[in-house]
């Protein structure tokens, strides 16, 4: 276990240090979304190009802790390319994923199709820290609604 841990945190250190998507795109075209949360200071700023109901493209800027940058851009990994479906239900099983206690959906999430994102499962142990980790799939989501997508 402690090896699979080390993985995870190398996932989270990498897409920290390096995160994918980094940037904004043009608006328009794209439709521009910010999400805050007001407990730590970390800020997100997501950029997003939906064409005939499949992400284009999406682009991540803004600020904050290793967990909401490295949610952030794994997150910008995971959809990109994707139809908004298959993005959403993948927000559902990253959401369900970081839920714990009472109001927890007990259907199970498949941490294997979720690829790299998995790495995040542990930020559960420090349940003031879900709030970072998503964030920038709130945004998403946000922006998925303002965009009726």
């Amino acid at each position: 276990m402690d090896n699979l841990e080390e993985l995870y945190r190398e996932i989270i250190l990498d897409h920290y240090r390096s995160p994918r998507n980094r940037g904004e795109l043009a608006v328009p075209p794209a439709h521009r979304t910010e999400g805050f949360n007001p407990l730590c200071g970390d800020e997100i700023v997501l950029t997003i190009e939906v064409d005939d109901g499949v992400i284009a493209d999406v682009k991540i800027a803004g600020h904050g802790c290793s967990i909401s940058q490295s949610s952030a851009s794994l997150m910008s990994t995971g959809v990109k390319g994707k139809p908004v479906t298959d993005a959403r239900a993948l927000m559902g099983s990253f959401k369900r994923m970081m839920t714990v206690g009472d109001d927890a959906d007990d259907s199970p999430v498949d941490l294997r199709a979720m690829g790299e994102i998995a790495a995040l499962q542990g930020v559960v142990k420090f349940p003031v820290r879900i709030k970072c980790a998503t964030l920038a799939w709130n945004t998403l989501d946000q922006a998925l609604t303002e965009m009726g997508a």
